[in-house]
């Protein structure tokens, strides 16, 4: 089936699921297949839960007028949202549709969600959802982009180079953001001038299509690899377009903006000097995109961190920063230090594992251990992965759930704890009761 025929059953069925479980009447299902799944296996399935056609690549699982049968279903899936993402190239006020791409090493989800809270004052805004930013949820996020979308949001993650690229094929971003390029997916990439390369991409094809790029202009890295862009538009604490600098830290990040927006110092509910990029990349969005200074200040001020991102939590006498979403040593150091720097009596630490480090892993986590020895605590539990490796004079468990135990023991009052991992180590257990 050619993709202009599928279209035309999508507008009829515009809801696209890829898990059996998540699936609502009326739906379009693409089976997709997995390393250890073969989604073809369960078309039967989503036709019965109600699934309006599925989308399969095998033959063997045709049925009658409810199957659609494509060489691959991945590549439809992208295709059709590419096809989907064409009939917006020009927007509701007859210019090109935007469409801001964000991808960086630290902080994008967080720079998204603040970019969306701004925008959506103002603008009928479609973004990523949680973290669907991969080659999967991509397409989803194109594909629920309705006929009243005045601008598109989406998050670009990647753990190797060239899959930047792929995604801006079929997102085709006019604008675009990298938050910053780190020790994050070291083995995928090659190294940090491999993240570089990878994460460039996106500007790279800004260059080529006339776009516009959002640089943070502190980082000379950023400045140099932007190069050759249309059109830039700068934030950052000096020189930019946008200036602003980081009033104070604790409990909550307050930024007083220096340059380019009337907003008055910003009170927000982010935890950490670190995320004062990300507070300035949606206020330069928002004063680009005509975003009123009143509305940017509201947005951001009212904001609220989810998900285990840098959240602040009370739990009886205990301040827990939660931040275990995600880690790389770029983002674990920033997290020491700002922790390091909080004024308490009582300080805990338990870190899980990195991930995803290849050859330097082994380093990097000597590297965290060495930080963790520069200051004063009270107690610190590394947890898991190549901590296990290494010799350190810290408490150590194989994972979070044993974490957990010793925590429910030790029992801490009043005390601050910061909790923090890659994804695979789920932290966040050592709080489940």
């Amino acid at each position: 089936m050619q993709i202009a025929e599928l279209y035309k059953i999508y507008l009829q069925h515009p809801s696209v699921q890829t898990d059996t479980r998540m699936l609502k009447t009326g739906d379009l299902f693409f089976a997709l297949k997995g390393d250890n799944f073969n989604g073809n296996a369960f078309a039967q399935k989503a036709l019965d839960a109600g699934a309006a056609f599925a989308v399969i690549d095998e033959p063997a699982y045709q049925i009658e007028g409810k199957t659609i049968l494509v060489p691959d279903v991945l590549t439809a899936l992208q295709q059709l949202a590419k096809y989907h993402r064409q009939q917006f190239n020009t927007g509701t006020t007859g210019k090109p549709f935007p469409v801001l791409a964000i991808t960086g090493s630290n902080g994008k989800t967080t720079t998204k969600e603040l970019i969306h809270a701004v925008l959506s004052t103002s603008f009928k805004t479609y973004t990523t959802e949680g973290n669907l930013n991969n080659h999967i949820g991509i397409p989803l996020t194109l594909l629920k982009i309705k006929k009243d979308a005045e601008i598109a949001v989406v998050e670009m993650g990647a753990n190797h180079q060239k899959e930047i690229a792929s995604y801006c094929t079929y997102a085709l971003p006019t604008h675009g953001l990298i938050t910053n390029c780190g020790k994050a997916h070291l083995e995928g990439f090659g190294g940090v001038e491999g993240v570089k390369k990878g994460k460039g991409e996106l500007f790279d094809h800004l260059r080529q299509h006339k776009g516009t790029g959002f640089v943070m202009w502190d980082y000379d890295y950023l400045r140099e690899m932007s190069q050759g862009i249309t059109e830039i538009f700068t934030y950052g604490t000096a020189t930019a377009d946008i200036e602003g600098r980081a009033l104070k830290s604790e409990p909550f990040l307050e930024v007083a903006v220096t340059k380019g927006a009337y907003t008055g110092n910003i009170q927000t509910k982010l935890v950490g000097d670190y995320n004062l990029p990300n507070v300035l990349a949606a206020i330069a969005i928002g004063k680009y995109f005509g975003v009123p200074d009143e509305k940017i200040k509201k947005a951001l001020e009212d904001y609220i961190p989810s998900n285990s991102r840098s959240q602040l939590l009370q739990k009886a006498s205990n301040t827990i920063i939660l931040d275990a979403y995600n880690a790389n040593p770029s983002s674990m150091k920033l997290a020491i230090e700002n922790f390091a720097a909080i004024k308490a009596d009582q300080k805990i630490v338990l870190l899980g594992a990195m991930a995803e480090l290849g050859p330097e892993s082994l380093a990097e986590h000597q590297s965290i251990i060495e930080l963790l020895q520069k200051y004063s605590w009270t107690k610190v539990v590394l947890v898991g992965g190549d901590f296990l490796q290494l010799q350190h004079p810290f408490i150590s468990f194989p994972n979070a759930l044993a974490a957990k135990e010793w925590l429910k023991t030790e029992n801490p009052e009043k005390s601050h704890l910061l909790i923090k991992g890659s994804r695979s180590m789920k932290m966040e257990t050592v709080l489940e009761d």
